[in-house]
């Protein structure tokens, strides 16, 4: 397994779910999305895995003007340039990936 978790330091769900792991002896790279963000091939992986939709937070002030974007590629595109708009944990392993807290699906992972 090779576990990445992108999320932010402020973030209760992504301390959680790094929280997880650690308790389940499960080595994970943590990715800072304010520092580092997300590569383009790596946010398609998670967009094959998940969906476009799931990927965007709810909560964000710009969230609405993502869904009046024409096309995939271009909320996809909009996410790429503004991490701040993803959901997270986002949590990769391999071409899985889940958004959120999601520890019934990581179960299966190991």
């Amino acid at each position: 397994m090779n576990i990445q978790i992108f999320g932010t330091s402020k973030c209760f769900d992504t301390k959680k779910a790094q929280r997880w792991f650690k308790e389940r002896r499960i080595p994970f790279q943590a990715v800072d999305l304010a520092k580092h963000g997300m590569s383009l091939g790596e946010l398609t992986g998670v967009k094959n895995a998940v969906g476009l939709d799931n990927m965007v937070d709810p909560s964000h002030p710009d969230a609405v003007l993502v869904s009046y974007l024409a096309g995939g590629q271009a909320k996809l595109n909009r996410l790429f340039e503004d991490p701040s708009l993803l959901r997270t944990p986002i949590v990769r392993n391999g071409r899985q990936a889940t958004v959120g807290y999601c520890p019934q699906v990581w179960e299966g992972w190991t």
